[in-house]
């Protein structure tokens, strides 16, 4: 199955008004295209940030930078695939192709970055860039003094210890948690893990960039001091593709330079942190609907 935010070859360069999609077609089995510096193919794909070129000609899309934001409602999915009939591209009906910035999971809200514009993506959502993500979350018991302790100091989930972050509470059954990762279902997963169950969860904040009073479901272009702060922020940021960071971790592993936590340390941390659950969390008890 090919990747939801890919596109044929073909289309990629007629959509830029170069020509026709025939017309591109012979041009590729021609061998006059190259995408990323290498020579194409019929029936190629390219996905957003891919860099092509005809007989050494960029050839760039004909349309200007979109960034947008949306308060996604629950049960909106955060794909361009149209095969799904709750994908976002067609809940916004935006006149460009656009796709979103990271994911929030279909049954979560709040704000959700979209652009055209590929090569900023990997600069906001690797870990390692340290940008931060706020959100609102709802679970169904008493939020603790320990509980809070728990989230902002790691918890072991997806064969990895989450980093360190700001966790505050706003109520007894609601906190404030800011990220600078993005691990599938994050908060969620942590919140199982001490006894929690997410009642709700709302993102209010990527980056510079806050949801503020937009309403519920619609959308909005980012205002030029957005953009030009967005871009500030992540202009020196690493924008490798992740497949590069795995290359690159194995090396620092053959060197013996890896910060990556070891297994054993890595299960005496779930077990010293089970353990503490049953002492402090105790039985699980509901909290109002």
């Amino acid at each position: 199955m090919n990747h939801p935010d890919s596109v044929r070859l073909n289309k990629a360069i007629s959509d830029s008004g170069y020509c026709s999609r025939r017309e591109a077609d012979t041009l590729i089995e021609n061998g006059r295209v190259t995408v990323n510096g290498q020579k194409s193919g019929l029936g190629d794909r390219v996905m957003p940030g891919d860099v092509v070129h005809v007989d050494g000609k960029l050839i760039t899309a004909n349309t200007a930078e979109v960034y947008i934001m949306l308060n996604k409602p629950v049960g909106i999915t955060c794909t361009t695939d149209t095969r799904f009939d709750d994908n976002v591209v067609d809940f916004i009906k935006h006149p460009e192709r656009i796709f979103p910035v990271g994911r929030l999971d279909k049954p979560s809200e709040g704000l959700l970055l979209l652009t055209n514009q590929g090569d900023i993506v990997n600069k906001i959502l690797r870990a390692g860039n340290k940008h931060e993500k706020e959100y609102i979350v709802k679970v169904d018991r008493h939020v603790t003094d320990e509980f809070l302790k728990r989230m902002g100091s790691g918890i072991p989930i997806l064969e990895t210890v989450t980093k360190r972050c700001k966790v505050e509470r706003i109520s007894r059954f609601e906190f404030r948690i800011i990220l600078v990762q993005g691990l599938n279902r994050q908060i969620r997963r942590m919140c199982e893990y001490l006894g929690y169950e997410v009642v709700a969860l709302q993102r209010i904040r990527i980056m510079n960039l806050e949801l503020g009073n937009l309403p519920l479901g619609e959308w909005r272009d980012l205002t030029e001091e957005e953009v030009r702060m967005l871009k500030e922020t992540v202009k020196d940021s690493d924008g490798l593709p992740k497949v590069f960071g795995k290359e690159e971790r194995k090396n620092k592993e053959k060197s013996g330079k890896t910060e990556n936590i070891k297994p054993e340390v890595q299960r005496r941390e779930e077990r010293n942190l089970k353990r503490e659950q049953n002492k402090t969390l105790g039985r699980r008890r509901r909290g109002p609907n």
